[in-house]
């Protein structure tokens, strides 16, 4: 088979300009013609006789036979795996430059995301089955951030770890070293299943009702050992909840897997489930939806992977804006889906009436942070508070340290952008927290900083438009001095419309927008409240766009003091306050006092 040069103008999941569609279209022209010289098949559509394991290129043939237009990024995944570009990695490295054009898009299949202009340099997400990793490799991430990278690592929102400002020459160095510590990049960017998400809690939790440890583990696994699933038509999330403690906002994922208890005379054995959800984007305003669907624990994977093949084989491929599940959920129905995933799988689906499930055990909003009882007598566990969620090497050395020294040796990252260290002792605790603090770490936090989420701003990513870790930063100092809440709230700062600090499901969401003051381009956002996840499901409502930043915490304090002093009892949620007034009137309460602006 002849070998392709990868396109080399500029694509970063954006739309291609009509210049760059037009170069693809005679890139793959080319690459067709040379394939019939080489008397090599081909189908109607122009590719390769498909291979009956590749579904992207079954599913990309299905469009290009029936007339339809593949999206560009369609076209750069064709002529070679994504996942076979170590050598092109290699190669680009060893030439001392950043990936450019097409070639930006096939790194994220390996985890590396050239985040140019914010930084000239590369970021690699990692992916930890369930966010759970050991001390071991959490000194091998700090020595890799060292010689490597910036020095930092970053707890994402998906339980995970981030490298930022890695030079041109070391991306083949990091992925190397990351697979001799365990660790792997592969698919967490890009058009894969991305980091699988799990209760951080698993296993230790007295109130949970199944460790989704191995659960989580499992599908990990499966999904890095078969190529084809690498295939999607755009990014797809997976999340468990075993019922326990801490919210792991499954409900904002793909699939969502929540363990219920099904009561007795249900029509199927009684005892522990996973509730099966659908569809959940909330950057597009959607929860995942609950199907009536129950599944097994040992099931989990088999359906997973039923799902994912259903999904690969008819998600639109010309459509970028419609290629996530919800809008196949959506254009289907879902009886028709889960229709078709039966027949993937082979077997019929089990369903249940929602009244044959038991309420789930009550969660702990920021549970995620403190000293709390394990279900194994004697051993507690400490939620450690992470500023804005980044960790200099001399702090995940230490953490590594703390957690052999008095715990179990494991780590368990949150998607609050904290961590816990568990299995400690409870007569050990007082030398812990000593620990802990002695590394300018804490193990509590005020109802307003526990919540306080950022994702990575116009500091580290292309796409944002503040500065969001920063001003959370600011916003958290200025409230805290100035108001005391009684009620745990979230407030979360996203940069940009992918909401990777998932703005709509806070309490107070903030997206990032660029507002024009006289001749000048300020950072502010887009204020929206209201929201929540799990049992607080909703989407936040907007109520005023693009506030410059110096508002924002005068306004939101203005808000919080009139929940304090308007609640109807002591027992109203910032988010029940929020659902009796109107957007004008919410707004109305945000100006209502002088408002003095805070510096960024």
């Amino acid at each position: 088979m002849p070998t392709h040069r990868t396109p080399t103008h500029t694509m970063n999941d954006q739309p291609f300009s009509p210049d760059q569609q037009e170069y693809l279209k005679g890139f793959m022209s080319g690459v067709e013609a040379r394939r019939t010289a080489l008397g090599l098949p081909v189908t109607p559509g122009g590719a390769e006789a498909a291979d009956p394991n590749d579904l992207q290129r079954i599913a990309q043939d299905r469009v290009t036979a029936a007339g339809g237009k593949l999206a560009p990024e369609e076209g750069i995944k064709r002529p070679k795996h994504p996942l076979d570009r170590f050598d092109e990695i290699s190669k680009i490295a060893a030439e001392n430059r950043l990936a450019k054009g097409g070639e930006v898009f096939l790194a994220k299949f390996n985890g590396l995301f050239n985040v140019s202009p914010a930084q000239n340099s590369y970021m690699c997400r990692l992916r930890i089955p369930g966010g759970i990793l050991n001390a071991y490799q959490l000194r091998g991430v700090a020595d890799i951030a060292d010689d490597l990278a910036g020095g930092y690592a970053d707890v994402t929102t998906r339980a995970n770890l981030q490298l930022r400002e890695i030079g041109p020459r070391a991306p083949p160095e990091v992925l190397l070293r990351l697979s001799e510590i365990g660790l792997t990049s592969r698919g967490s960017g890009a058009d894969n299943v991305r980091n699988v998400t799990g209760s951080p809690t698993a296993g230790i939790d007295p109130n949970e009702l199944i460790d989704t440890r191995p659960h989580a583990r499992a599908i990990h696994h499966f999904i890095l050992n078969h190529r084809e699933l690498f295939g999607l038509p755009r990014k797809f999330n997976i999340a468990f909840d075993g019922g326990g403690r801490v919210p792991v906002l499954e409900d904002t994922n793909d699939i969502a897997f929540s363990a219920v208890v099904v009561k007795d005379g249900s029509g199927v054995p009684a005892g522990v489930y996973y509730a099966l959800g659908l569809g959940g984007i909330t950057g597009h305003k959607d929860f995942a939806r609950s199907t009536g669907v129950i599944v097994t624990p040992e099931e989990t994977t088999s359906v997973c992977n039923a799902i994912l093949r259903v999904f690969i084989l008819n998600g639109t491929r010309t459509d970028r804006n419609k290629a996530r599940l919800k809008y196949l959920l959506d254009d289907w129905g879902f009886p028709k889906f889960l229709d078709e995933v039966e027949k993937e799988l082979g077997a019929k689906l089990i369903r249940v009436p929602e009244d044959a499930l038991l309420p789930r055990p009550a969660q702990e909003k920021h549970g995620h942070v403190g000293v709390h009882a394990q279900k194994q007598p004697g051993l507690s566990y400490v939620g450690i508070t992470c500023a804005m969620g980044r960790l200099p090497t001399e702090q995940l050395r230490g953490l590594a340290d703390i957690a052999e020294t008095y715990g179990s040796g494991t780590i368990r990252l949150t998607v609050w952008q904290n961590l816990l260290i568990s299995d400690i002792p409870d007569a050990r605790i007082p030398e812990a927290l000593a620990a802990i603090e002695a590394l300018g770490l804490g193990v509590s936090a005020s109802h307003i900083r526990g919540g306080l989420i950022a994702c990575t701003g116009n500091a580290g990513c292309k796409f944002a438009a503040s500065n969001t870790k920063a001003h959370a930063a600011a916003i958290g100092d200025y409230l805290d001095p100035r108001i005391d809440i009684s009620h745990p709230i979230n407030i979360h700062l996203t940069g940009c419309h992918n909401s990777c600090a998932q703005h709509y499901v806070a309490d107070i969401g903030l997206l990032g927008a660029k507002v024009e003051v006289g001749e000048d381009m300020l950072e502010g956002y887009d204020l929206h409240v209201g929201g929540g996840a799990g049992p607080e499901q909703k989407i936040g409502r907007l109520i005023r766009e693009k506030v410059v930043f110096a508002d924002i915490p005068p306004m939101l304090l203005n808000l919080l003091a009139a929940w304090n002093e308007r609640r109807v009892d002591a027992d109203e949620t910032f988010q029940q306050f929020t659902s009796r007034f109107d957007d004008d009137a919410l707004l109305e309460i945000c100006l209502s006092e002088t408002m003095t602006p805070v510096e960024a």
